[in-house]
């Protein structure tokens, strides 16, 4: 297994693993293109602001991405949680409340999680582009 360091800048939970399954959605949207449609359709629909601000709702997503034990999903929400302005104190009180309910599990992908929105979030503070 690879470890990744906030502090030197080599994570492999952020842009290493959107890189990674970027080729591998290409692929797939040309064969089932109606269904990426519909699913980016919902995708703009969920993540649209209204009662909740879209901040708030992609920390909720990448809460709900360490329950999962997604990768793509907690690289995905880091990545859209910090370009919708979240901090790193906002982001890892969201991937503590993932440790009261999903246990152990969460504490192997929170510190994940948490590294990937550090790397985003570094970007975005630099001006640079996080994708």
């Amino acid at each position: 297994m690879t470890t990744a360091t906030i502090s030197t800048g080599t994570s492999t939970n952020g842009k290493q693993v959107l890189q990674e399954l970027s080729p591998l959605h290409r692929e797939l949207r040309r064969a089932v293109p109606e269904v990426y449609k519909g699913f980016g359709e919902l995708h703009r629909a969920a993540f649209a602001p209204g009662a909740l601000d879209t901040k708030t709702k992609e920390l909720i997503a990448l809460a709900l991405g360490v329950a999962e034990g997604c990768d793509g999903c907690i690289a995905s929400h880091a990545q859209a949680a910090a370009r919708a302005g979240a901090t790193r104190q906002e982001a890892a009180e969201a991937i503590g409340v993932t440790f009261l309910m999903k246990g152990g599990p969460a504490t192997i992908y929170g510190p994940r999680a948490f590294d990937a929105f550090c790397e985003f979030e570094s970007a975005n503070s630099a001006g640079e582009d996080p994708a």
